[in-house]
């Protein structure tokens, strides 16, 4: 069913203003925390607009270590006061707040939001949140004009895990199945593709239903820097594969001194400049709809390192974006 557009559809949090180093005027000491505006309604034209989802319920119910609800407030506080060498223009619509508990609800007023701001011409970063955040990203992309009108969607997920658990309640495991089934209930196959799956993470029944499923992914250990030209090929055969893409990034993919604030750090991990020429090359396809940035949490962070690098990560694929490419 599609969303109705006719009335606002409002995060539950009202955005706050972005604030960090001031070098004074100029484009050229210009920070992020200069260029990111205040929308709650989603009027004002941008580039990019940033909504976060402060959740650690699927992280609960995964059994998981919980903070990961104040993960978006981390990662725009580490975003702030970054240098920008060119201008953007970026909103933020505030958040949306699943401290109830309702995780369902949660997923549904997210993806409401999500796809008002795609339909309006805003592509979207989300700020996680645990990674039960990928479903309610999925929903808003679901719901949208483009799909709706026949547009391919292609999921990538940088993650150490499959999330393709088989759980009688949503969590921050199941999103990727739960994209899944949703598909075929709209008679479609998802098109899913991981990069980074570590092996003693994942179970053969996950491996199995990866399989039956159809899931194309490439392990830790096929990710090194020496490998890149499969990597590349890999990236490219996605990129080929879809005309919208929803990039899901939990940060548990990199190896834990870099990201030690998250439920699970890797005890390998994809290195960092891996990722972040993954990402690169997603943005300058010019096919990047909705980006979701997870499982960040502060509480276990050690000198914001895993903060600064969620950040990092959005800062490359926003200056590395190509305008999207349209049908027909």
């Amino acid at each position: 069913m599609k969303t109705d557009h006719s009335v606002t559809v409002a995060a539950d949090v009202a955005p706050q203003s972005w604030t960090g180093r001031d070098d004074g005027p100029g484009a050229d000491n210009l920070r992020w925390h200069h260029v990111v505006g205040i929308d709650a309604h989603h009027a004002e034209p941008s580039d990019v607009a940033f909504v976060g989802f402060r959740s650690d319920e699927g992280v609960r119910r995964n059994k998981g270590r919980q903070g990961a609800r104040n993960g978006p407030r981390a990662l725009r506080d580490a975003l702030a006061s970054m240098a920008l060498a060119t201008p953007v223009r970026i909103l933020d619509v505030g958040d949306i707040d699943v401290g109830d508990g309702d995780l369902e609800s949660g997923h549904q007023r997210l993806g409401a939001v999500i796809t008002r701001l795609i339909d309006r011409g805003h592509p979207v970063v989300v700020l996680g949140g645990g990674h039960e955040v990928a479903y309610g990203s999925y929903l808003g992309l679901a719901h949208s004009r483009a799909l709706c009108e026949g547009s391919r969607l292609g999921v990538l997920n940088l993650d150490a895990h499959f999330d393709l658990r088989d759980d009688a309640q949503p969590s921050s495991g199941t999103p990727f199945l739960q994209m899944s089934q949703y598909e075929k209930r709209c008679k479609r196959q998802l098109n899913y593709w991981v990069l980074g799956v570590s092996q003693p993470s994942n179970t053969q029944r996950l491996f199995h239903t990866a399989d039956t499923l159809g899931v194309r992914y490439l392990q830790d250990i096929e990710c090194h820097p020496r490998e890149l030209p499969r990597i590349d090929g890999f990236i490219g055969g996605f990129i080929d594969s879809c005309d919208i893409v929803h990039l899901s990034i939990d940060l548990d993919v990199l190896p834990a001194a870099v990201a030690p604030g998250v439920s699970a750090p890797a005890a390998y991990g994809v290195q960092m400049d891996i990722i972040e020429h993954v990402c690169a090359k997603v943005a300058a396809s010019g096919k990047l709809a909705v980006c979701d940035i997870a499982e960040l949490n502060p509480d276990l962070d050690i000198d914001n390192r895993t903060a600064r690098t969620g950040a990092r990560l959005i800062h490359r694929i926003l200056t590395s974006r190509s305008a999207p490419t349209r049908r027909g």
